[in-house]
């Protein structure tokens, strides 16, 4: 069955046999099937939870009831989503469940429309201006190169972790759309899918957060270089 949960792990869409076969597999009591699922998933369920909750040992707690919750509701799973989409909605209900009993805000993505939000800078606006030879209003201190970086410094565990903790100091709905996409690994289509956003709506919230993150990271690094 191990094959059959990666490839769900990997795929979007409607109906897959593989989905398909898998929740047959799930329903028989396969438990090298459930396993497969849970080391495919378990660590991006943490991930996505603390987004919503407040401490790590809390994100753990609602991963571990989002797995009850999902041998429990096998019989409801219909094949229109992915079983992926369909396993992370639970998730995320539960999530925020249990981030309203926490006292805890919330981040809710369905409700950010990028035609309306106020609009953020991508690139810090003190980077461009006048400069002798240059454009009116182009780049005055452009962006360093990654290939002058040193690939240990870049690789670094300390590197990592400020990386993690830019992530972690992000507003809740781009924390929740980069960690989907850029820690986890999912398409802008299941992100689209699970969160209930609009195509455009996922896209400026990943890139705002990427163009943070960045912003952080090369400053990091400017101050090792």
């Amino acid at each position: 069955m191990e094959p059959h949960v990666q490839r769900v792990a990997e795929r979007d869409g409607v109906l897959y046999a593989d989905d398909l076969a898998v929740v047959a597999a799930l329903q028989a009591g396969d438990e090298a099937a459930f396993l497969s699922l849970v080391e495919a998933h378990h660590a991006a369920f943490v991930r996505l939870a603390r987004t919503y909750v407040p401490s790590p040992a809390v994100a753990e707690e609602v991963a571990q009831e989002t797995w009850v919750a999902v041998l429990e509701g096998l019989d409801r799973f219909e094949g229109r989503s992915s079983l992926r989409t369909w396993i992370f909605r639970i998730l995320i209900n539960r999530a925020i469940s249990r981030g309203h009993r926490e006292r805890r805000t919330v981040p809710f993505s369905s409700l950010f429309d990028a035609a309306t939000d106020p609009d953020e800078p991508a690139v810090d606006p003190a980077r461009f201006g006048d400069r002798p030879g240059g454009w009116p209003g182009g780049w005055t201190h452009f962006p360093r190169p990654w290939d002058e970086v040193p690939e240990t410094l870049i690789e670094s565990k300390e590197t990592l972790a400020m990386v993690r903790e830019a992530i972690d100091q992000l507003p809740p709905s781009q924390r929740e759309v980069i960690t989907m996409r850029d820690v986890d690994g999912m398409t802008a289509r299941e992100v689209c899918n699970v969160l209930g956003l609009t195509e455009t709506n996922q896209r400026v919230l990943l890139h705002r957060a990427r163009s943070k993150v960045r912003g952080a990271l090369e400053r990091y690094l400017d101050e090792r270089a």
